[in-house]
């Protein structure tokens, strides 16, 4: 039989790294969206330069894990005297800003090809019919381009915060005590690796579920066609039968 009293201890125990959890989500999705369309930017730039450093830094970024990245901020940046020396490194010195900065470079690699897919799927029409308007430039992009770039992304940019989330298991790995980190610590209080783990995989499952549904509730909101298709179909259907 499961010991739910244990089942209990290690819920309320896991509980209190959700804090720590959703601060490096919630900055990190942050820092990495508001890098990721200046670069999603420049990887369309017809500026060759422009288009390499970005190209650069997302493939850099999205070919190596996400681990390795964690532990070349948080171990390999404090080798160079430079940096120890410099205005940085009280926040590199610490694993939570560690975490955060690579968290977000790479979150931030995904979400600018992502962005850009969005971009390349805005209807043309709809570029050219702005134009005949008299849009250019900034304003093109801010009234037109960019919000419907971003809700043709939002279904595939939910998928990359999903994996943000499970992400953060990897900041334990520097001695962040989040719902990983704590969970690892029970374990080595407890030996009851399994009962711990599913445990925290619950809560994670849970964190996960209502992110997706916040997210189907946006794209819901944001796309009014999709609202009024059920309406409009019904009122073709009554208008077919009347005739």
């Amino acid at each position: 039989m499961p010991d739910f009293a244990f089942l209990w201890q290690t819920l309320e125990k896991l509980v209190a790294g959700l804090p720590l959890l959703f601060q490096l989500v919630s900055i990190s999705l942050a820092a990495g969206f508001v890098l990721a369309v200046p670069v999603a930017l420049m990887r369309l730039s017809p500026v060759p330069p422009l288009r390499w450093i970005a190209s650069s830094y997302v493939f850099l970024f999205r070919g190596t894990p996400l681990l390795v990245q964690i532990f070349l901020i948080y171990y390999g940046l404090s080798q160079f005297v430079e940096i120890r020396g410099s205005a940085l490194w009280p926040f590199l010195r610490q694993p939570y800003w560690c975490a955060i900065l690579a968290l977000t470079l790479n979150t931030g690699a995904y979400g600018a090809e992502i962005i850009r897919g969005g971009i390349q799927s805005v209807p043309w029409g709809q570029v050219e019919a702005a134009r005949v308007c008299g849009m250019s430039g900034l304003l093109l992009l801010r009234r037109i381009i960019l919000p419907i770039a971003l809700r043709q992304a939002l279904p595939a940019y939910s998928s990359e915060m999903i994996l943000m989330v499970k992400a953060t298991s990897l900041a334990s790995t520097i001695t962040l005590l989040e719902l990983t980190g704590i969970a690892h610590k029970i374990i080595s209080e407890t030996y009851r690796a399994i009962e711990v783990f599913v445990v925290a995989g619950a809560i994670y499952l849970l964190i996960n579920f209502l992110l997706t549904r916040a997210m189907l509730a946006l794209e819901y909101w944001l796309s009014p066609h999709l609202r009024d298709a059920p309406a409009a179909a019904r009122a073709q259907e009554s208008a077919a039968l009347v005739h």
